[in-house]
C-alpha cells in the first residue's frame, strides 16, 4: 500500500509555497490580470508534478549524505518509510504526468519543457563540484514564473526573463544561507556550498548582495508590466521579510535558521503574488 504521507513528506509539500504563487504571479502579469482559469490549472498541475519529481530526485540522490546528516533525520527516506525502488517510480510517474499535462498547453511549452527539466535534474549532483549549486536550485525554482509566462502569454519577454532572475536570486540566497550552517559537514564530505567556497561570512555577504539585486529585478518587472501600485507593497513586503531574515543570522549565530526560518522565506512569494493581483482587481 502507497504510503500517501511518507511521500508528502519526501517532497516537502509545504514548500509549493515557494513555486507556485510567482507560477500564478507570471500568468497575472503578462495577461494584464485577465489570465485563463483552465490555464491557471493546468500550470498548477505542472508546477506541482515537476515540483515533486525534482524533490524526490533531490532526496534519492542525496540519500547517502542524509543519512548521515542529523539535521535530515526526518526525511521518509532516511528513516525507511520509501524504499529506492518506490522512490524512482514515483519520479517516473510524476514527470509522465507533468508531460501529459504540459501538452494540453500552447505547443511552445512541450516544445520547451526538456529546458525546463533541465536545472532540476542536475542539481542534485551540482553540489559534488561547484559551491554555486545554489543558484541551479534557484533556476530550477524560477522555471515556474517561466512556464507561467508562456503558458498564458506565448511568449519569451524582457519582463519574465528578470522575473525569473529575481526568483532564482532569492530561492539561492536564503537555500546558501539555510546551507550555511553545514558547513563543515559538507567539507569532511567533500560537498560543496558558498559557505565552503567562501566561508560563512563570505557566504552570507554573497546572499545579501544575491536578495539586493532579486529586490531591484521585481521592481523592474513591475516597472516594464506596468502594473498597479499594489504590486510594489508586495515588493516591500518582500524585501522587509528579507531584511528581517539576514538580521537574525550571523557568521557564529544559526541558532535561529530553524524549518520555521525556512518558511518564512514563503512570505515573498505569497505577498508579491496576492499584491500583484490585488493591483489588478
Amino acid at each position: 500500500m502507497i504510503n500517501l504521507k511518507a511521500h508528502a513528506n519526501n517532497i516537502a509539500l509545504p514548500h509549493m509555497i515557494f513555486a507556485l504563487p510567482f507560477a500564478f504571479m507570471a500568468a497575472f502579469l503578462v495577461t494584464n490580470g485577465e489570465p485563463d482559469p483552465w490555464i491557471l490549472f493546468l500550470i498548477a498541475a505542472a508546477v506541482s508534478t515537476g515540483r515533486a519529481a525534482a524533490l524526490a530526485l533531490n532526496n534519492l540522490a542525496d540519500l547517502k549524505y542524509d543519512r548521515q546528516q542529523p539535521r535530515m533525520s526526518y526525511r521518509a527516506m532516511v528513516r525507511g518509510e520509501i524504499t529506492k525502488s518506490e522512490a524512482a517510480i514515483f519520479i517516473v510517474l510524476c514527470l509522465l504526468l507533468m508531460i501529459l499535462i504540459v501538452a494540453q498547453l500552447p505547443p511552445i511549452c512541450l516544445k520547451l519543457l526538456p529546458i525546463a527539466v533541465m536545472p532540476f535534474v542536475i542539481y542534485p549532483f551540482t553540489k559534488r563540484f561547484t559551491g554555486w549549486c545554489h543558484l541551479v536550485l534557484g533556476l530550477a525554482i524560477a522555471m515556474a514564473p517561466a512556464g507561467g509566462w508562456i503558458a498564458s502569454g506565448g511568449s519569451i519577454d524582457l519582463p519574465m526573463v528578470l522575473l525569473c532572475i529575481a526568483v532564482a536570486l532569492w530561492i539561492g540566497a536564503f537555500d546558501a544561507i539555510y546551507g550555511a550552517q553545514d558547513r563543515n559537514f559538507d567539507r569532511a564530505h567533500r560537498l560543496h556550498s558558498l559557505a565552503t567556497e567562501f566561508g560563512v561570512e563570505g557566504a552570507l555577504k554573497l546572499t545579501r548582495a544575491m536578495h539586493f539585486v532579486s529586490i531591484v529585478c521585481f521592481l523592474t518587472v513591475g516597472i516594464l508590466t506596468g502594473v498597479g501600485f499594489f504590486y510594489y507593497v508586495g515588493v516591500l513586503i518582500a524585501a522587509l521579510t528579507l531584511i528581517f531574515q539576514h538580521s537574525i543570522v550571523s557568521p557564529n549565530d544559526f541558532s535561529r535558521v530553524t524549518q520555521a526560518y525556512f518558511m518564512r522565506n514563503g512570505i515573498v512569494s505569497i505577498a508579491i503574488f496576492i499584491c500583484t493581483w490585488l493591483a489588478y482587481a
